[in-house]
């Protein structure tokens, strides 16, 4: 099943690594670009390979060095690592249960405390270089660590990616992402709601619902872009195509860490990233929400005085 973006329907290119109807052929490729194949290294059926001769170099210790890093403060589950080459990553296997509320709400505390983990700077990596996308048509990301998420959000992240995107999304289009980087940039985002500032979170950094797998240990994470974000950066990805039982995510997310009433509405800034990179690696299909996108990161800007 290809998931769609709760906000505009659009289909999703990347789809769900597993659902609760997925075909027997995408149980046997549970992570993206992993296939089962015992032999590779002579382990056994429980393991997973996941080849990436093709990836660019580093890609696969970008990967591993994130699960082991997102692993580390024993808050949520992570597909273990089991041996890493320069061109293929052993995992353990990960037996799919159908997804629950419960499980859900869980997650949604577990992926709290995981962001409570902290990180050393915005932007910080535990690989460089790191990467983002998927496995057949990653980009490298920045690893410079500021101290500021206006600055790493906007002038290392959102800023080079929009400039890259400049033809597709138009001359009227490209100044209205613009704008909204600029608010971005001039610190509207960088606490929530307009309050405070954020710390450093331990972030997934690529949190669509393709990117967890429900098992009986919980919602285990695979396939990270980890690195020191901004706590809404994993939970704006998780609404890009409407993760199973989202609700009960956030309801168990703000029980372990309260957030204000109206937090859902900073969302848009969140999700930009996530939004410019589909406009950069599948093209006009993301314009319109992306475009639609910024003027909302405007229009909230404007609502907290920015």
């Amino acid at each position: 099943m290809v998931r769609c973006c709760r906000c505009c329907g659009a289909p999703s290119p990347r789809s769900s690594a597993w659902t609760a109807d997925c075909p027997p052929h995408h149980i046997a490729h549970l992570h993206s670009g992993a296939i089962r194949s015992p032999s590779v290294y002579g382990g056994p059926m429980s393991d997973f390979v996941k080849n990436a001769s093709n990836a660019p170099k580093g890609h696969i210790a970008a990967e591993a060095a994130g699960l082991r890093w997102l692993a580390e403060p024993g808050a949520v589950p992570v597909v273990e690592v089991l041996e890493e080459e320069p061109d293929s990553l052993r995992l353990a296997r990960l037996e799919p249960v159908v997804p629950t509320p419960e499980a859900a709400r869980e997650f949604g505390r577990r992926l709290a405390r995981l962001h409570d983990a902290g990180a050393p700077g915005f932007g910080w990596s535990p690989a460089d270089p790191a990467f983002f996308g998927p496995l057949e048509n990653p980009f490298p990301v920045s690893t410079r660590v500021e101290e500021e998420f206006a600055v790493y959000w906007a002038e290392e992240r959102l800023r080079p990616l929009a400039d890259k995107v400049t033809r597709t999304l138009g001359a009227d289009g490209h100044d209205t992402v613009d704008e909204a980087i600029d608010v971005i940039a001039d610190g509207a985002y960088d606490g929530i709601s307009g309050q405070g500032t954020e710390e450093p979170s331990r972030v997934h950094g690529d949190l669509w619902s393709g990117n967890l797998m429900w098992t009986a240990d919980g919602v285990t994470l695979i396939d990270p872009s980890a690195h020191g974000g901004h706590r809404l950066e994993d939970l704006a990805m998780l609404s890009l195509f409407d993760a199973p039982h989202l609700e009960e995510i956030f309801e168990g997310y703000t029980e372990e860490h309260p957030l204000p009433g109206d937090w859902e509405q900073d969302l848009p800034a969140h999700l930009f990233f996530g939004l410019l990179a589909h406009v950069h690696l599948f093209g006009e299909a993301y314009v319109d929400q992306t475009i639609s996108t910024a003027e909302a990161i405007i229009a909230r800007a404007d609502e907290l005085g920015f």
